[in-house]
């Protein structure tokens, strides 16, 4: 049996279904982020495994506890929130304290864990200070720390970073990570941000209009998504229509494309929506024996830095595709013709239509 099980959760607000059919389970020790844009439903569904809200329909199981309607205060679950929640009348030390101070532990006890949540968060200087005294990212860390405070069963996290600037929310995602490992403790991050979850997750749930489109890990979600919004809301990604030839080759832009993984028989009569990642794909090299060949004209190149993005018309289409910035770079001009190669197995057939996938 999994730690927390999500079994088949519904969530009705008045005549809106913000959250449908949700199934996962998640073991011990496991971070596993819920991403999506706005309204997806993963926060709504991170508030019923807290207690915040109930489910319409379905059980959410912690160990072999059935919590669906114990409430919030019941349940040893920690929560960081976006806005961090402090209590501006606290100080940083007291902030920590309040939740082991609520469950009346002794006080030996209580100055111990906040003094291990301190250095854990490298605030030990801090304690005395309170929260207008304090940078977002310094909040941030004493509301983790007073989550963690009270050794939760799970730790939920409410796109805590999304206040911060750039650089902070980079730092903090690793030290967030770090701290997990370290503790080993259950978690749940929601993050619109896909190089959030990306880059600290053992498993992401994607999630669209209330339900999932997909569950694997980062490499998978990265370089496998099974459905068109997946492959578009997850990394930079060309996305194309092509035409089934046979089982293993599909027309697109009338040129002879090679598929790895086959086409299902279902999708044989079908316009095709094919998935290429823009760093799978080469422009003007050697021609390579078993490499799919596309040829087009340059529309646009781009400067990002340590990456060139250059654009591809091949007919009807565009094809982006992005290499590496190195000095002896040669590549071609706005108009000219240029050949590019990518694997076959690097082009995907993808689902044409969203389905709630197992976890």
């Amino acid at each position: 049996m999994s730690f927390l099980e999500i079994n088949d959760v519904n969530k009705q607000f008045a005549t809106f279904t913000a959250v449908e059919s949700f199934n996962l389970k998640i073991e011990r020790g496991e971070f596993v982020s819920f991403l999506g844009p706005s309204g997806c439903g993963k926060t709504t569904t991170l508030r019923m495994v807290a207690g915040f809200e109930q489910p319409t329909h379905g059980v959410i199981l912690l160990g072999d506890k059935d919590i669906t309607y114990v409430p919030a205060n019941k349940r040893n679950v920690g929560m960081v929130f976006q806005s961090y929640a402090l209590f501006p009348n606290m100080n940083v030390w007291n902030n920590i304290a309040f939740g082991l101070k609520i469950a009346r532990k002794p006080g030996a006890l209580i100055t111990e864990r906040v003094n291990e949540m301190l250095d854990i968060i490298q605030m030990r200087e801090f304690g005395n200070r309170y929260p207008h005294q304090l940078s977002g990212g310094q909040q941030q860390r004493v509301a983790l720390a007073r989550a963690l405070a009270i050794q939760p069963d799970v730790l939920l996290l409410d796109e805590p970073l999304s206040a911060l600037d750039a650089k902070i929310r980079v730092q903090l995602r690793e030290e967030i990570r770090a701290i997990q490992r370290r503790l080993g403790i259950t978690t749940i991050y929601v993050t619109h941000d896909q190089e959030e979850a990306l880059s600290v997750s053992d498993r992401i749930v994607v999630m669209s209009k209330g339900r999932i489109e997909q569950v694997g890990s980062p490499k998978q979600i990265y370089n496998v998504p099974q459905t068109r919004f997946v492959a578009s809301f997850v990394g930079t990604l060309n996305v194309l229509e092509a035409k089934a030839v046979d089982a293993y080759h599909i027309a697109l832009d009338g040129q002879m494309l090679t598929v790895e993984a086959g086409i299902p028989p279902e999708q044989m009569n079908m316009t095709l929506t094919c998935a290429l990642r823009p760093e799978a794909i080469r422009i003007n090299t050697q021609e390579t024996p078993g490499m799919n060949r596309l040829t087009g004209k340059v529309e646009d190149v781009g400067f990002l830095g340590s990456v060139v993005r250059v654009r591809v018309r091949t007919g009807a289409q565009t094809v982006r595709l992005d290499t590496f910035n190195t000095p002896d770079l040669n590549l071609p001009s706005v108009g000219e013709e240029a050949t590019l190669q990518f694997p076959p197995g690097a082009l995907l057939v993808l689902q044409p239509d969203r389905a709630a996938l197992p976890a």
